[in-house]
């Protein structure tokens, strides 16, 4: 029994470290912020950039840009990025997500069309100036910035010959940062720039037509998405080890009724219309049966020889499933559902058989379709986590809008303190396998067709500033000493909270004692 007890200890106390050991440490959580290119970075027309199908939308006659702004200069981020560095690393994070404009490093979209060198030391500055400051990059390949030649060229995504030009695009940038940047991510909430630019018309590139386009140009990106991601796997990856994925935005979708069948199941096909539409292939090699069943039938009823939702080949499902390392999640908020079935000819929304509303009970922010529901947060990382078997998961962009840009922001802290809880409740007790958090955004900007109406920053901008000087709001404030408090602490707050850890401890000993009986039988 003398030498069955120190053995005992020995393995109990291996254990409990490898017990230990498998909590995510303060340092391996990311706590970060983001930024789009069009939108912050300004010099729109310096240093050999092309222009963008942005570039041309504010310029477009009948554009409506609420307060008839443009990117043109933005924040000035391509001249400041020094200072705004300088501002990450006051905030102490240690992540940042941006993104690369891709008319700025092939003006002309291709690499026939030639490379733009100082294009790209731009963003190699960039990336340094981060990593000497101790900040992990994450760059975005695509955040709706397309070149203006290939939009002509091609009618953009509406066209599958853009695809290759995206992959040497994003080939282009593997090989010039992929040594520094571990995180890539091809496309930006491609929900968004689909719907809202090809079917609404009201963002770039301007088009109406919600029947059939939206459905070509969602097909054509998912599969630049997963050629993309090949090659970094075959060709990068072995010795970069870096990860790729794709963001996608949603919303949590309640049902109107919670007794009635019917619109539970409205809620999860609205879900499945918005996030299924991207993560399903992403993750299964396919679109949901119910978007394929659906369309399908509703494409029939109105007299079309084939569905409206364009099918992958065997071979690009192939390609397609498990083509992300990680899930990138855009949320703000949530909505409703109520059954009801709709036109067989009108449309994306009409496709659903689904009437979406806001409960007017949730609270507003600056932006009409923004209702503070910190609680979406956690059950759509649950849902997201259930339905793809617990990806690790980065909540790529979060936070909410204000009109006047106030630095005196309580209302954004209120958001984030709320949101950030339901993540850590996801994680804890949900054991969903969240890995960073990105607050959007780092600083006011323009916000797309409200321009500079609403602000979603930490940092306030003076846009009447020629030099657009940046001020902390409270709500960065706030964000830095959160963020060092998790810094100090063995575990930031989205792992299992101290009570949790001593619990396992005790399970760990308990199991160890066990263990020990079971060896006190044994002939040593």
């Amino acid at each position: 029994m003398t030498l069955q007890m120190p053995l005992v200890a020995a393995i109990s106390l291996t254990l409990l470290l490898t017990s230990m050991s498998r909590q995510c440490t303060a340092q391996e959580f990311i706590w970060g912020t983001a930024t789009s290119s069009y939108q912050i970075e300004g010099a729109w027309d310096v240093d050999g950039k092309g222009m963008s199908i942005w570039d041309e939308f504010v310029r477009r006659n009948g554009t409506t840009i609420k307060d008839n702004s443009t990117g043109d200069i933005a924040c000035r981020s391509y001249e400041k990025y020094k200072e705004d560095v300088q501002l990450l690393k006051q905030l102490g994070v240690n992540g940042y997500r941006f993104s690369i404009s891709w008319p700025r490093v092939l003006p002309n979209g291709t690499l026939a069309g030639g490379i733009n060198e100082k294009g790209i030391q731009y963003y190699v500055n960039l990336v340094d100036e981060l990593l000497a400051n101790g900040i992990q990059p994450m760059a975005t390949l695509y955040h709706w910035d397309l070149p203006l030649t290939l939009q002509n060229e091609f009618e953009g995504w509406e066209s599958e010959q853009i695809i290759p030009h995206f992959v040497d695009y994003a080939k282009l940038m593997f090989e010039k940062l992929g040594d520094k940047v571990k995180w890539w991510i091809t496309f930006n909430e491609p929900w968004v720039f689909n719907v809202v630019g090809n079917g609404e018309g009201r963002h770039a590139p301007g088009k109406k037509e919600l029947k059939t386009t939206l459905y070509i140009v969602g097909h054509n990106l998912l599969r630049a998405h997963a050629k993309a991601y090949r090659i970094y796997e075959k060709d990068f990856k072995p010795t970069q080890q870096g990860k790729v994925g794709i963001t996608l935005n949603g919303a949590y979708v309640l049902p109107k009724d919670p007794s009635s069948e019917l619109d539970k199941k409205a809620a999860q096909r609205a879900m499945e219309f918005m996030f299924g539409w991207y993560s399903d292939p992403v993750y299964f090699g396919d679109y949901p049966e119910e978007m394929k069943t659906r369309i399908g039938n509703k494409s029939a009823a109105a007299g079309l020889p084939k569905s409206r939702l364009p099918e992958f080949t065997a071979d690009e499902k192939a390609e397609l499933k498990g083509s992300s390392d990680f899930f990138g999640l855009n949320y703000y908020t949530s909505s409703i559902a109520e059954h009801k079935i709709l036109s067989n000819d009108g449309g994306y929304y009409d496709d659903q058989d689904l009437v979406s509303s806001l409960d007017p009970s949730w609270p507003g922010s600056g932006s009409i379709w923004l209702k503070v529901t910190p609680f979406g947060i956690r059950e759509g990382i649950k849902w997201l986590s259930e339905r793809y078997d617990n990806p690790p998961l980065v909540v790529t962009e979060n936070g909410v809008s204000d009109n006047d840009g106030t630095t005196s922001d309580q209302h954004r802290i209120d958001f984030y303190r709320e949101y950030i809880g339901n993540v850590t409740q996801a994680k804890n007790e949900f054991k969903c396998n969240v890995v960073g958090y990105f607050a959007w955004s780092l600083m006011d900007n323009f916000e797309w067709a409200e321009g500079y109406t609403e602000h979603f920053g930490i940092v306030s901008v003076d846009f009447n500033d020629p030099e657009r000087p940046r001020t902390l709001k409270d709500s960065a404030k706030w964000y830095r000493d959160f963020i060092a408090a998790e810094m100090t602490t063995q575990a930031p707050a989205t792992t299992p909270k101290a009570g949790s850890i001593v619990t396992a401890a005790l399970g760990v000993l308990t199991m160890a004692f066990g263990l020990a009986l079971s060896l006190a039988k044994l002939p040593f």
